[in-house]
């Protein structure tokens, strides 16, 4: 594995290339893809990063599709929501 310190964390691989501005932003972008989300179906905290955009429960073996580098986006909340409110105005 790679070797990493405290400060920089999981951009540690990157040495004192790219800038140290850079490289705390793609800290906060690689801590959130690889960390664990909880499962919506299942509601344990298994789920995990397939590829871009493809996430997958290991309990439930539920595949959702979401974002590039967290499991759902702001504009995916806003648009369920959009849907969610539509949805309300036509049955009422």
């Amino acid at each position: 594995m790679a070797k990493r310190t405290v400060k920089a964390g999981i951009t540690g691989k990157y040495g004192t290339r790219y800038g140290s501005s850079l490289r705390r932003q793609i800290k906060k972008i690689e801590v959130s893809q690889h960390s664990r989300y909880t499962c919506t179906f299942c509601g344990k905290d298994t789920v995990k990063r397939q590829a871009v955009g493809i996430w997958e429960c290991k309990s439930c073996k539920k595949v959702i599709a979401g974002g590039a580098w967290t499991v759902s986006t702001t504009a995916a909340a806003t648009v369920r929501s959009t849907i969610r409110r539509l949805r309300e105005m036509t049955e009422a």
